[in-house]
């Protein structure tokens, strides 16, 4: 990771668990439509972002406690941390 100043669950990841498909796994079984995409690094779940209607990333966060998630936009590189509130970006 870039960021020097990264909490203890973006440091623990050692390899990413990327998007099976680019779709919100929540949103298809309901017929909702999504913004962006999040994939959570602790179970590989692909949700949506809080700027989608439904923010099945954020209820995901709350119901597990999974600390971590990656952009699943193709081009955007980074990771977020719930639990800390920190960003951090990857080459």
């Amino acid at each position: 990771m870039e960021n020097q100043s990264v909490c203890e669950h973006i440091k623990k990841i050692n390899e990413l668990k990327l998007p099976k498909e680019l779709v919100c796994e929540e949103c298809i079984k309901s017929g909702s439509e999504w913004v962006h995409l999040r994939t959570c690094q602790t179970c590989g779940v692909t949700l949506c972002c809080d700027e989608s209607p439904n923010t099945h990333m954020t209820k995901h966060n709350h119901r597990t406690h999974h600390p971590v998630i990656i952009s699943a936009e193709p081009g955007e590189n980074w990771l977020w941390c719930y639990e800390d509130e920190v960003f951090a970006e990857y080459e």
